[in-house]
């Protein structure tokens, strides 16, 4: 018996099966990847190879993909054009709010977007999870220093700019586990760097502890950061592992996002 593709999709009568497979499609393209062959999309797409053949050629009639000399597929301008639109009403704090949401659902935590300036990281917004923990003193307009915490920790690991300007013999120990030595931050922030995010627990606020992204501009600048926070003991072993591939993976969404903004 022959199972139509609208009868595969999940979410009931109102979802059309046809038009959701489409989109996955359409969501394999990228500037990391903007060119596919249908072998290629057929495995990573987990698909039959006769409905993506289908699927492309239905998307190829519509205007939305065109071929390559090669046969290859290639998103057409209309995807463009939309995204453009789409793009000049955006803003950082929009972009990055489905990615907040998505933490917070997944992990009870509070997810926590920061943006850098002069006095230090402001929280520009926040959403709280089921168990969030209510953490006094972090709020939206809050401003934290950059050397404690995960959220603004991470934004002066990846920015020069920052630490040349916030390092200093005479940084503030704000908790017992808040590192001022000028010597071990530096090492601490460039071990960041490289991993591409950071961790906290209770060097900011005792018993708090919290995973960090950074996102970053098209010159490669920092110029937010996105975090996910709670109780220290909800951040351990394989809890610990899912946040981080979680946060890094909704920093690195945004980033492209973010570089993709029209200019101010």
């Amino acid at each position: 018996m022959t199972v139509s593709i609208e009868s595969e999709a999940p979410g009931g009568r109102d979802v059309v099966g046809a038009v959701l497979k489409a989109c996955t499609l359409l969501g394999h393209f990228g500037a990391d990847r903007p060119v596919w062959t249908l072998n290629d999309l057929t495995t990573a797409s987990g698909m039959n190879k006769t409905t993506v053949y289908r699927l492309m050629s239905t998307l190829i009639q519509a205007g939305w993909v065109t071929r390559t000399e090669e046969g290859a597929y290639r998103v057409a301008m209309p995807v463009f054009e939309i995204g453009s639109a789409a793009l000049s009403k955006l803003d950082i704090r929009s972009a990055a709010k489905p990615f907040m949401s998505e933490l917070a659902s997944a992990f009870g935590n509070t997810a926590y977007l920061m943006v850098p300036a002069e006095q230090g990281a402001v929280c520009i917004d926040l959403l709280e999870g089921r168990n969030a923990l209510v953490v006094a003193g972090i709020n939206i307009g809050s401003v934290m220093p950059y050397h404690a915490a995960a959220g603004p920790i991470v934004m002066l690991a990846h920015s020069q700019a920052l630490r040349d300007r916030w390092i200093t013999t005479d940084l503030p120990a704000i908790t017992d586990r808040t590192i001022t030595d000028v010597d071990r931050l530096v090492e601490h922030l460039d071990a960041i760097r490289e991993a591409g995010y950071s961790l906290s627990n209770s060097d900011y606020l005792p018993g708090v502890a919290a995973v960090g992204a950074p996102i970053l501009g098209r010159d490669g600048s920092v110029v937010a950061s996105i975090s996910v926070g709670g109780r220290a003991e909800e951040f351990e072993g394989d809890a610990l592992t899912a946040k981080i591939e979680r946060v890094c993976d909704a920093g690195v969404r945004i980033t492209r996002i973010a570089q993709a903004l029209p200019r101010g």
